[in-house]
């Protein structure tokens, strides 16, 4: 399930068929994501330029022709002028590397390969890992299995989704106000269709700041309850510690059974991806879901029988699930062989760690552009990616298409000072996730994203634009490659 509602789940620049497209929920799931990402592509007869079954195996700049040469595992080399890559944030799985995890007898599963069909009825079923995916299959898998056993690394602060139908009525108003909704998405901070706050927590009376909470609680969604209760959530040690509570006593109030609310009960800060649930805490009070703290009793081992932990108990199971997440932002990147000026090659580019300018460009990767790259925004995703497309498309116009466009060394750790110092001014980084690549033992810690919000984002790149796209160095086509 997304987080973001339906109706900004999508691309803004068809608005005929924004007005069209059905959506039945107040958020879309996975086959509703792929029918719509179809859709589009046929709407637009997009399928022609595409080729399938095809996997980048090498892309090298050539130097001496200013040209990327593309080598793919169908034995097809494209060569272009600009490489374009659209890799995903979170694309290349996680999988933990426990002892004995190939001995397992049963079905093992990662939430990032999710089978197209299942069935678990009757059966043991193991998940490990509790972040947005985990809260997510846990809440789904509960009314399905005969056992369920939740390994969870970090307590986790989540809130309800509010999701559910939606009315006409309701789909009539965001029909009648899109030129409005997405005119605030673009200039709000996380661009998620809501007024976001602009009171801090401590400026109101303690009563009314338990009122916004349960308000927004009601309302639902993750992010809502992060930055649409009070502006200094995530920026200031009060007003988080007051979120914090405020979620704690509502899993002491959901959760009956002591011993399962004390392990539920988060820890740190609230300073992770805020989260959001059809019904996770709730699923505890059945008697066939159990949870184990692996930071009490961590795993010791997989067995052919299931999971085995400090305390030695071993978890007899028939379905072990993965929700380990990703090798966020920069893992798809670096298992490619990606090489720009003098054969570079962008994994030993990133050995002290992912950086870029803007989110998009890296210096000595001429003509090369990522969509969604490392220290792009931490925001809804579609919204930026429309934002990042255009700005590409815009520079590339501006030269006229044959231009060698490469952004400057100090223009890139210009962009990494700020989005690090934006960063150190919130209480994100007080709790170690995969926004700084926590979740993958060896990896060196990194400001994965620029915490600025999409409307200051789309402000700076309209500066550049204005200062003749300041941060770049443009090799203009000459006259002769012009005719």
């Amino acid at each position: 399930m997304s987080d973001t509602e339906s109706y900004i789940y999508r691309f803004s620049w068809d608005k005929e068929d924004l007005k069209e497209y059905y959506w039945k929920e107040h958020y879309v799931k996975q086959p509703e994501v792929l029918a719509y990402l179809e859709h589009v592509v046929d709407r637009h007869d997009l399928r022609k330029h595409m080729q399938f079954n095809t996997e980048l195996m090498n892309a090298s700049f050539d130097e001496s022709q200013d040209v990327w040469r593309t080598e793919t595992s169908t034995g097809d080399v494209f060569t272009s002028r600009y490489l374009i890559t659209a890799l995903g944030l979170l694309s290349k799985q996680n999988w933990p590397d426990i002892k004995g995890i190939n001995t397992f007898k049963g079905e093992l599963y990662h939430t990032g390969n999710w089978p197209k069909q299942h069935d678990f009825t009757n059966k043991r079923v193991g998940v490990i890992g509790s972040g947005s995916t985990g809260v997510q299959v846990i809440t789904a898998l509960a009314k399905e299995v005969k056992e369920l056993v939740c390994f969870q690394r970090n307590p986790q602060y989540s809130v309800p989704s509010g999701d559910g139908p939606v009315s006409q009525e309701y789909r009539d108003w965001v029909n009648a106000n899109y030129d409005e909704i997405w005119d605030g998405v673009r200039n709000s901070m996380v661009a998620f269709g809501f007024k976001e706050s602009e009171i801090p927590a401590m400026s109101v009376p303690e009563e009314e700041r338990q009122r916004i909470f349960q308000e927004n609680w009601d309302k639902g969604n993750g992010f809502r309850f992060m930055f649409g209760t009070f502006n200094d959530i995530t920026i200031d040690e009060q007003a988080n510690e007051a979120a914090c509570n405020f979620i704690k006593s509502k899993i002491a109030e959901t959760v009956k059974d002591p011993e399962k609310s004390r392990k539920l009960m988060p820890t740190e800060p609230y300073a992770r991806r805020p989260l959001c649930d059809a019904g996770y805490y709730e699923k505890f009070n059945q008697d066939n879901v159990h949870i184990v703290a692996l930071k009490e009793t961590p795993i010791v081992e997989v067995t052919p029988k299931g999971v085995k932990t400090s305390d030695g108990a071993e978890h007899e199971l028939d379905v072990i699930v993965f929700a380990t997440g990703f090798d966020a932002v920069d893992g798809n990147y670096t298992r490619l062989r990606i090489h720009g000026r003098r054969g570079e090659s962008l994994k030993d580019h990133w050995e002290s760690g992912p950086t870029s300018y803007l989110g998009m460009c890296i210096p000595n990767f001429p003509n090369m552009f990522m969509i969604t790259g490392p220290n792009g925004p931490f925001t809804n995703i579609p919204p930026t990616i429309e934002t990042q497309v255009e700005f590409v498309a815009s520079i590339i116009r501006h030269g006229e298409g044959k231009a060698v466009i490469e952004t400057t060394q100090e223009a890139e750790d210009a962009w990494v000072a700020l989005c690090r110092e934006l960063c150190e001014g919130t209480i994100f980084h007080k709790a170690p996730s995969w926004i700084f690549g926590a979740n993958i033992p060896g990896k060196k810690y990194s400001v994965l994203f620029y915490f600025g919000g999409l409307q200051k984002y789309r402000e700076r790149l309209t500066e550049v634009v204005k200062n003749h796209y300041e941060g770049f160095r443009i090799d203009y086509p000459t006259q002769e490659s012009r005719l």
